[in-house]
């Protein structure tokens, strides 16, 4: 079984914010002593912030750095920074510090991680109310396909926690002498919507943090509501279709990737300001992340 994949699948759910350098983790363990412990730095570039299908009407850009431990009894640390580029507002918008476990036993693989964000007060990043998360995930290779299925617990600032539940299917292409590994996937995920409630409380609707004017639905709203509320937000619901083909070339300790991304969002939330109720449109978005990684064994051969 190549756990690579659903090592990277899992600590997507955690946090977007580590798609790259997350999704390279177990291709550097696969190339190293498994029986090692290992350093793994990445540097990534991500198009735009999307949790669960949602993002705000203005694109966030990411410049992501991070460094992590992974140990050889499975336990792993990892921290992260997001400095937001190609806007007004440049500035460090996001750090986060991870730590779990992560096995790997025949075709079954599996892990448990708890992540703690820090996101800048003016963030208008859709999850930028979010203060932390549980998540959990278990993963079987079929042969034909690999199956993972995930949970997790989201724990928002002022406001009820969101569970999300998660499927994947995956396959995994080798070539240029297993140097090139290229893996489609499909992926559903459904949950609740506390963090988005929070979110048009305090970043859309003219209630923007920062600089920014917010935008509601398709744009075309644009007004300051001191008190909003999404009906679905206590509902599990299916929020997101995603497709990705991510690409990871590896030259001794290098690991380079590309991943595009089409996220076709579900369950569009209606919104209630104190004058108006309106259902929100949700349009098709498509992604990319990039990324640079460098692992090392911390003891030597």
């Amino acid at each position: 079984m190549n756990i690579r994949l659903t090592i990277g699948v899992f600590l997507m759910a955690v946090i977007f914010a580590n798609i790259s350098a997350q999704n390279t983790n177990n291709s550097a363990k696969k190339e190293s002593d498994s029986s090692k412990s290992y350093i793994l730095t990445d540097v990534s570039y991500i198009s735009d912030a999307v949790f669960m299908g949602r993002r705000d009407s203005i694109k966030a850009p990411y410049i992501m750095p991070s460094i992590g431990y992974y140990d050889k009894s499975g336990f792993y640390a990892d921290a992260s920074a997001s400095y937001l580029v190609g806007s007004e507002e440049n500035r460090v918008d996001l750090f986060l510090v991870s730590a779990g476990y992560l096995f790997d036993v025949g075709k079954l693989g599996g892990g448990i991680a708890a992540t703690k964000y820090f996101f800048n007060d003016d963030s208008y990043n859709v999850q930028s109310e979010t203060q932390g998360n549980l998540t959990g995930f278990l993963s079987y290779d079929f042969e034909v396909a690999e199956l993972s299925v995930i949970a997790s617990s989201y724990f928002n600032d002022g406001s009820s926690a969101d569970f999300f539940g998660g499927l994947m299917l995956a396959h995994n292409f080798y070539g240029m002498d297993n140097k090139l590994l290229i893996s489609p996937s499909v992926s559903m995920y459904m949950g609740s919507q506390y963090f988005y409630e929070e979110y048009y409380n305090t970043s859309r609707l003219g209630n923007r943090k920062g600089k920014g004017t917010g935008q509601g639905s398709g744009g075309a709203i644009n007004t300051v509501s001191s008190s909003i509320s999404i009906d679905e937000a206590s509902e599990f619901n299916i929020l997101n279709v995603e497709l990705s083909l991510p690409f990871q070339y590896y030259h001794n300790s290098f690991i380079f990737s590309i991943a595009p991304y089409w996220s076709f969002p579900q369950t569009s939330s209606t919104i209630t300001t104190e004058d108006q109720v309106f259902t929100e449109d949700l349009d098709d978005i498509f992604y990319v992340s990039v990324g640079i990684s460098y692992w090392f064994n911390t003891a030597k051969n």
